[in-house]
């Protein structure tokens, strides 16, 4: 399976001004995108919405399916606008502002959105269906999967609340509906169906990839960062996060991306109780070893992890893990793996086959501080090495 790097994609939270410092490296990340700006000021309060809950509907069709229409009136009152404030100077000398969208996951005021929407916010308002707005505070993060929860006081009130899915039933060719505030165009609903599945962003070699993001022709723009991506069934099964950015002017171009809702589900539990959710980090860039690349490179072994790059200072450096090139700068002049890199054949009892087999390994049985028994070939010769797990770089 490739990996993508997050150039020439777009992260879609709209940032406005010279933006949050967050919106710096974004924009580094994504070639420099346009951004969108919100001057709202409306006093806070707390709504009342009734409950969307999904279920069989009277226009429901054969295959059980909801309508557009009768989804989005059932998940609309569960999708919220976010606007994040930050110290930052927009360049005016008033506060830099971004905005994003968000999803009701309870009645307790949880909003699941992306990270990458309310990093950096020294304050944070969501804006309900009805129009009331209400402060909101930052809950719990998962930045290695640009997830983050918020949330706004809700005693006493009937929150609509979103019905979370199984992205995992996920087939290419389904239908799928987003709502958002793209442009600060509110509750916004677009149409398309699942592209692709399985897809890896990454943001450089110390940035983790997100895994398994569903790919989507359904339009999303800048502003519908955090927001539902739903199936025909009314269940959320992605969090829209990014888009393809080929021109660097985001622009739609029919490719869009969401973080898998079972991804979500995953550090929800720990995101509510307050706190940031931690992934383990080996420290190497690698590629999955085919035969035909074992035989150019005059490798004994036809499959695994080929290592063509050791992060300094990473916990696969003190193991002594060795890469193919001797720098990220090496490897990026380089247009194909060339001899000298190990191969990661296993890790504790595992075969490993590819960077996803080792990826997923690492994320769902170790946590920063574990160590990992590394099965390596080096020229021929097996080795086993023990890295201890270190936490991804911020």
């Amino acid at each position: 399976m490739k990996r993508k790097t997050i150039a020439g994609a777009t992260l879609i939270g709209a940032v406005g001004g010279a933006a949050l410092a967050v919106g710096v490296t974004l924009a580094v990340l994504a070639g420099g995108g346009e951004s969108t700006t919100s001057t709202r000021s409306d006093a806070a309060a707390t709504p009342t919405t009734a409950s969307a809950e999904a279920g069989p509907g009277s226009t429901t069709v054969a295959t059980g399916c909801l309508s557009a229409a009768d989804i989005y009136e059932r998940l609309r009152p569960a999708v919220v606008e976010i606007l994040s404030r930050s110290t930052n100077s927009s360049g005016f000398g008033l506060p830099a502002q971004g905005e994003g969208s968000g999803i009701i996951v309870d009645g307790d005021g949880s909003i699941l959105t992306n990270y990458h929407v309310v990093q950096g916010a020294t304050s944070l308002e969501v804006r309900f269906v009805d129009g009331t707005v209400a402060e909101a505070e930052l809950l719990g993060q998962d930045p290695g999967n640009d997830l983050a929860l918020i949330r706004v006081d809700a005693i006493g009130q009937d929150l609509a609340v979103a019905p979370l899915g199984d992205s995992s039933a996920l087939r290419v060719g389904d239908a799928v509906l987003a709502i958002g505030n793209p442009f600060s165009l509110e509750g916004t609903l677009t149409q398309g169906i699942v592209s692709g599945l399985g897809r890896t962003f990454s943001a450089g070699q110390n940035t983790r990839p997100i895994r398994n993001m569903i790919q989507t022709d359904a339009p999303v723009n800048p502003g519908n960062s955090g927001g539902p991506l739903i199936d025909c069934y009314g269940q959320v099964v992605g969090v829209n996060t990014l888009l393809e950015n080929p021109t660097g002017d985001n622009v739609n171009v029919g490719i869009a991306f969401a973080v898998p809702i079972d991804t979500a589900k995953q550090s929800l539990g720990e995101m509510q109780s307050g706190g940031t959710v931690d992934h383990p980090w080996l420290g190497i860039a690698g590629v999955e070893l085919t035969p035909a690349l074992a035989s150019g490179l005059g490798l004994s072994v036809q499959s695994g992890v080929y290592v063509t790059l050791v992060a300094a200072d990473s916990p696969a450096e003190a193991a002594g893990l060795r890469g193919a090139f001797s720098s990220q700068q090496e490897a990026a002049q380089s247009d194909a793996p060339v001899a000298g890199g190990d191969v990661i054949v296993g890790a504790d009892d595992r075969t490993v086959a590819s960077i996803e087999d080792l990826a997923a390994y690492l994320e769902e049985t170790k946590k920063p501080g574990d160590a990992v028994r590394l099965r390596v070939d080096r020229n021929g010769e097996e080795l086993s090495l023990e890295a201890t797990l270190g936490e991804w770089p911020a």
